[in-house]
């Protein structure tokens, strides 16, 4: 099959190959999926820069947890009715080494749910990171009807899921942007607010959205660059929902402040996701794209040889959507 792997950590160029390898075969409880689509996403990237250090002592990585495609064969256990199948994929590349960067992948049946007939595998490819961390950072502390959430960075790929999640839900959404064209994207996915996070003093814009009243939740894309206005308008007992603190990897908490406001910071990654609540996310996600209620950011659409530029795409940070490679 057609693949693109690493053996070594370092730049997209100089690590990642695109050749010929083994097609899998499905052990018992798994699908094979023949994929047409790849999702690339920033923990990807930063897997493949060397960010788990211990990642290649098995042998060469192919790269990409998120995919989509169909089911070509199954393993024992497995319902030979699956074959045929349209499907998303999910942590292929969490705790094993084959992704889906590849023509082909097997992976547990559970990791391979049905992809509605209304979304294309492009969609399918942007799911499972994205839409199912949005979902949990949304979701994981109960209904969130009636409540004010703030969402940073409303037009990233996870952001743009969550504004959609919540005020779909019935939560009054503010969400941060730092320029009119990615305020319009926040807009058309739900949000009733829209500050500016580069405004001198954000706190002030948060609340004069709110008509000074504080927010239950934030959800959160920089969790240690954000904390202190975090803390400036976000109620007593209210809830940081973070899944990824970029500019300040090893934040310092102002341990008396937290806790004097009784706060709750949840942090958030889909492996780590109970599986009730991975399972919930796909009931979710599927009902969704079925009725035609999510909107989608795919901001570039590259062949599989393509996947260093897919990679130098994410992270040169100028792109705000999803990065696919078509595996066809």
């Amino acid at each position: 099959m057609k693949a693109a792997w690493f053996e070594a950590f370092g730049p997209a160029d100089d690590v990642l190959h695109v050749g010929d390898l083994d097609t899998p075969t499905p052990c018992e409880g798994e699908v094979l999926v023949r994929l047409r689509a790849s999702g690339v996403n920033p923990s990807d990237v930063k897997k493949r820069a060397g960010s788990f250090p211990n990642l290649l002592d098995d042998g060469l990585v192919i790269p990409n947890s998120d995919g989509a495609g169909v089911i070509e064969a199954v393993g024992d256990g497995v319902d030979k009715n699956r074959i045929g199948e349209r499907v998303w994929v999910y942590q292929a590349q969490y705790a094993r080494r084959l992704g889906t960067a590849a023509e082909y992948v097997a992976i547990d049946a559970l990791r391979a749910p049905r992809l509605a007939d209304e979304a294309g595998f492009d969609v399918g490819a942007s799911l499972g990171i994205p839409a199912m961390t949005a979902h949990r950072c949304v979701f994981s502390d109960g209904d969130v009807a009636g409540q004010r959430i703030l969402i940073t960075g409303g037009a990233g790929r996870v952001g743009h899921y969550a504004i959609q999640w919540a005020s779909q839900a019935g939560a009054d959404v503010i969400a941060s942007a730092s320029n009119d064209e990615d305020a319009t994207k926040c807009t058309s996915a739900g949000a009733t607010h829209i500050v500016n996070h580069r405004d001198s003093d954000i706190a002030t814009s948060i609340l004069d959205a709110t008509g000074g009243d504080p927010v239950d939740r934030i959800i959160d894309v920089e969790f240690g660059a954000n904390l202190s206005t975090s803390l400036e308008v976000l109620r007593i007992g209210g809830t940081i929902a973070t899944y990824s603190s970029t500019q300040q990897p090893t934040p310092e908490l102002p341990f008396f402040q937290m806790m004097y406001k009784d706060i709750t910071v949840r942090f958030v990654i889909v492996y780590a996701m109970p599986e009730t609540a991975k399972q919930q996310a796909i009931a979710d996600i599927d009902s969704a794209l079925r009725e035609g209620r999510l909107q989608h950011r795919i901001a570039a659409t590259m062949p599989l040889a393509g996947i260093a530029a897919g990679n130098k795409l994410i992270e040169e940070g100028s792109i705000r959507g999803s990065v696919i490679l078509n595996v066809d």
